[in-house]
């Protein structure tokens, strides 16, 4: 039981930026797995995998005017990411393009974009540290920030759980209604936004979004009740993040991307458990 302890648990009692790392995981998963659920079960994975690496650009500009300020960087963000949602929905309104195809083409653009800022002014440091993130680092007001996005997101979904499950499997039925969905997938690609922004400290903007949906599709292939799923979801998004920050401290590996890998490799599992 000593070596359990030692080997599981001591790391996280014995050093502040552990814990600080494990409360943030758990800060992001809370509100971001749900939001990977129901991005699953709207079929706009793509369009999460846009907003995420379209925030990119929004932040290096940030940081190049007002260095690590977080309000700064985190409005920087939020305005790249839906910027990207608004583009993509003119143009599919205003073209022969699908709504997914111009997302794929403007993100992108939006992440070569955001690239060539940072190459170009910090070189490759900063750009690794905002493309893979940094759990280990997250401070105190970064910690805060996950907490507050995390809370408020869990009660918006509470508040509009049930147009947003509707908008999932019969959205005739809320037409039906006369219920315009507009204002609620603009509620929701914004709580998308302020998740994936408030992960990239943590995660970077290239891994926020896996922390995001790979639990959720892997909780997909263990149930198919949507209230499993999401708590499934949930518990998957914990353990990755736990599993991520031990190995990391052991091997001294980079947290975001192996967090991520032990996501995968829960993901894997269930692949083989459905075979």
């Amino acid at each position: 039981m000593e070596n359990l302890y030692q080997g599981l648990i001591s790391p996280f009692v014995d050093y502040l930026f552990m814990r600080r790392a494990l409360v943030a995981c758990l800060a992001i998963v809370l509100s971001s797995a749900p939001l990977g659920v129901l991005l699953m079960q709207r079929r706009l994975s793509l369009v999460g995998e846009a907003l995420s690496h379209g925030t990119l650009p929004g932040i290096a500009l940030a940081y190049l005017v007002g260095g690590i300020w977080l309000p700064g960087l985190t409005l920087g963000g939020a305005i790249a990411g839906l910027l990207i949602a608004v583009l993509s929905h003119f143009i599919a309104q205003k073209t022969v393009l699908q709504e997914d195809a111009s997302f794929s083409g403007l993100y992108m653009i939006f992440l070569a974009l955001g690239v060539l800022i940072l190459s170009l002014k910090e070189g490759s440091i900063r750009l690794v540290h905002l493309l893979f993130g940094n759990v280990l680092a997250v401070d105190t007001s970064s910690l805060l920030f996950m907490a507050v996005v995390s809370s408020l997101t869990l009660l918006v979904l509470v508040l509009l759980y049930r147009p947003l499950i509707y908008e999932c499997f019969d959205p005739c039925f809320m037409r039906s209604l006369g219920v315009s969905s507009a204002v609620y997938n603009a509620v929701f690609l914004t709580l998308v936004v302020i998740n994936l922004v408030a992960a990239y400290q943590a995660l970077g903007t290239l891994m926020a979004l896996g922390i995001m949906m790979i639990p959720a599709v892997t909780a997909r292939l263990l149930s198919q009740r949507l209230t499993n799923i999401f708590l499934i979801s949930i518990g998957l998004s914990l353990l990755a993040s736990y599993c991520g920050l031990i190995l990391s401290y052991y091997f001294n590996w980079p947290s975001g991307p192996t967090i991520i890998l032990s996501a995968g490799f829960f993901y894997g599992l269930a692949i083989l458990k459905t075979l």
